[in-house]
């Protein structure tokens, strides 16, 4: 089955044309029989009521087709910055992408983004250039933005005809003759025109042929030897080598269309055949897969989205759930297309369905065997935190289960409810995020919320070497001593935690105790923000042969480290975001005044075509009503490219706290009260 079937994604910035292209793919393949429009709210992969009135994706949908006897499962991504994290999870159960970028608008800030991921994860990625009909459209100038702001190895397969409303389709500048039995289309390869034939009829297309004979013949000596002596390159040849680079990620093929006209899109579907890889995987090897999308029907419970690497999933089978550490039942496996599933009661290795029946499995949980399961990308890296707000008190329950459900669907949400305040905080990546929230919890919960002014996100780390030390021996039956060394360390290198203590003098499972509960105790520092950046050694511990009790090192280690943390004290953390802006060249001078009094660093600024371009680094604090202020003052002209750049020391005139979440461990007696309070209870 795996080999004959495509996973792949389909990767856009915001308004690029993606959910009408997916929408085309399951028209044109005969899935569906009319046509759905983002704009009237009626495609197949936007169903939510807030997609459908804005006309943005907000969750990832899997939809399934089948294109000249092959199955392709494509996952339909969002495309505005907000959602990321959706993004984020799809790229895990990829073997293949298609990124969409704008003929007008170009490479785009999420396009930069989702690239970046694509290559670090190597994923073979194709590259199809949307809007050809819009005023504006020029290949060659986004083909030039392509390979300078992406990869030089972008290559054009083929040739679009005319642009703008003159704009035709496309030519393939490689003789279709070579690509073989995987694209034969109705007409047969034998009454296909052979590519020198083409080129004379239609000698435009000639540079986009050079480009790509001369980018792929880099690859392969005996191509590259053809070509510069002048002699005829075998398009056999050019293929497999295209194919090859694809496959290992060093080359990118480039289609062009129109796809609200339902034009290049058969041509991009016969590629993700010909260039895009099928999925390893055997069906005898022992499971393994991801949960990579959660949701909650209101008759079946939860509903968990799984590419299968490895093996094999029947109904009513019990299956390890390696994450939790438990076994889960199925109760049943569909197909998701769009809102209509079917019952196939079995899943296979290289293929992705919904299962039925795992009410504790939350997303990013690994089912079975670890090792068949690639990385993750973090991407998504929320910056904001907003208090929610609810109409009267009667309501603050509902609210609060209504958020813990939506948390399931998004971890990153990342909850902060504090029971005593009776006050719910949650992370957000931006505003259309929080206008969307707003949207859901009233269709889905039938509640009203609204959100407090967004505050950043801040961290902490540590500001010298100190010791942490707690002797927790009363009330009795206790006993667990623990001694920390805590060390700055590089930016960006989160927590690194080690033990030097012997087995003998503190029980192994002790001692993972203690490794288990540090990343948790450094997630509030002395000014409640998490603490990063650190090095955590455990130089002694001991443990009592008739007095301890496993939880003491539960109740000890998050004491032990704000003790220690007390010691060296912390500096504050601040996030930055990368930015690329571009303004005519006469509001130039303002907008670099402008970015100075923001704390913005930024290279020289470069000229074009009578626009200047600026490209460094700002702190998200001074720039949260930055592109609102860009509008008025470069009236409408300027466009601001951001993402995140990680975290710096603040200056020191910015000191910002946070309500801390219970007790502090400081406050040593009153903490052990909880937590023994807590934990009994």
């Amino acid at each position: 089955m795996g080999a004959k079937m495509r996973n792949v994604g389909i990767f856009a910035h915001v308004d690029a044309g993606k959910t009408t292209t997916t929408e085309q793919m399951l028209y044109q393949s005969g899935h569906i029989r009319a046509l759905g429009s983002v704009d009237t709210g009626t495609t197949q992969t936007d169903w939510l009521d807030v997609e459908r009135e804005r006309g943005i994706s907000v969750r990832a949908a899997v939809t399934r087709f089948a294109w000249k006897d092959t199955p392709i499962n494509l996952v339909d991504t969002p495309g505005h910055v907000d959602f990321l994290s959706e993004v984020e999870r799809s790229l895990r159960v990829m073997d293949g992408a298609v990124l969409i970028v704008s003929a007008v608008e170009g490479v785009q800030a999420q396009t930069e983004v989702i690239w970046q991921a694509l290559r670090d994860l190597s994923i073979p990625t194709m590259i199809y250039v949307n809007k050809m009909d819009r005023v504006g459209a020029d290949a060659l100038a986004v083909l030039d933005q392509l390979q300078r702001l992406l990869s030089r190895q972008a290559v054009p397969v083929a040739a679009p005809i005319g642009a703008e409303a003159e704009f035709a389709g496309s030519l393939p500048v490689l003789d279709e003759r070579a690509l073989g039995e995987l694209v034969q289309g109705e007409r047969g390869l034998d009454a296909r025109v052979p590519v020198e034939q083409m080129l004379d009829e239609h000698p435009w297309a000639e540079p986009y042929r050079r480009m790509l004979v001369e980018t792929v013949a880099e690859q392969d000596e005996s191509l590259l030897e053809a070509y510069l002596e002048g002699q005829a390159v075998d398009d056999a040849l050019l293929r497999r080598v295209l194919v090859e680079g694809v496959h290992r990620s060093t080359l990118f093929p480039v289609l062009f269309g129109a796809s609200n006209r339902g034009l290049g899109v058969k041509e991009l579907m016969d590629a993700v055949l010909a260039y895009l890889p099928a999925p390893g995987g055997s069906e005898e090897a022992p499971v393994s897969g991801v949960i990579f999308k959660m949701e909650r029907d209101p008759v079946m419970g939860k509903i968990a989205y799984v590419r299968l690497f490895e093996g094999i999933i029947r109904n009513r089978d019990t299956v390890l759930n390696y994450s939790r550490d438990m076994q889960d039942k199925v109760t049943q496996i569909r197909r998701v297309t769009g809102q209509k599933t079917e019952d196939i009661g079995v899943l296979k290795a290289g293929d992705i369905a919904a299962v039925y029946g795992w009410s504790r499995a939350r997303i990013g949980d690994v089912i079975g065997a670890p090792e068949g399961v690639p990385g993750e990308k973090r991407l998504a890296v929320p910056l904001l935190t907003v208090q929610v707000q609810w109409k009267n008190e009667a309501e603050y329950p509902a609210v609060v289960a209504a958020f813990q459900e939506l948390a399931d669907e998004d971890p990153l949400l990342d909850l902060q409810w504090l029971q005593d305040e009776r006050e719910l905080h949650l992370k957000v990546m931006g505003p259309i995020q929080m206008e969307v929230l707003t949207s859901i919890l009233l269709s889905r919960f039938k509640l009203e919320v609204s959100f407090g002014a967004p505050s950043v996100i801040y961290k902490e780390t540590p500001a010298s070497v100190g010791e942490g030390y707690v002797a927790y021996l009363m009330p009795k039956p206790c006993w667990a001593i623990l001694r920390f060394t805590i060390e700055p360390g590089e930016r960006g290198s989160g927590i690194v935690y080690k033990s030097l203590v012997r087995n003998e003098r503190l029980l192994e499972s002790y001692q993972n105790e203690v490794a288990r509960r540090v990343p948790e105790a450094l997630q509030q520092g002395l000014r409640g923000w998490e603490v990063t950046d650190l090095r955590v050694t455990l130089i002694e511990g001991e443990h009592h042969v008739w007095h301890t009790h496993p939880l003491d090192f539960v109740i000890a280690t998050p004491m032990g480290i704000m003790n220690g943390l007390a010691n060296t004290g912390t500096k504050l953390l601040e996030p930055l975001l990368h930015f690329r802006l571009s303004v005519p060249e006469e509001y130039g001078g303002k907008l670099m005044n402008e970015l100075v009094l923001m704390r913005g660093e930024f290279d020289a600024p470069i000229v074009r075509q009578e626009r200047m371009e600026l490209e460094g680094t700002l702190p998200v604090a001074t720039t949260l009503d930055f592109p609102a202020r860009l509008g008025s003052m470069t009236k409408g002209r300027g466009t601001l490219t951001t993402f995140f750049a990680g975290y710096r020391e603040c200056p020191p005139d910015v000191d910002v706290s946070r309500q801390r979440r219970g007790v502090n461990p400081l406050d040593q007696a009153k903490y052990i009260l909880a937590v023994r309070n807590a934990l009994s209870g």
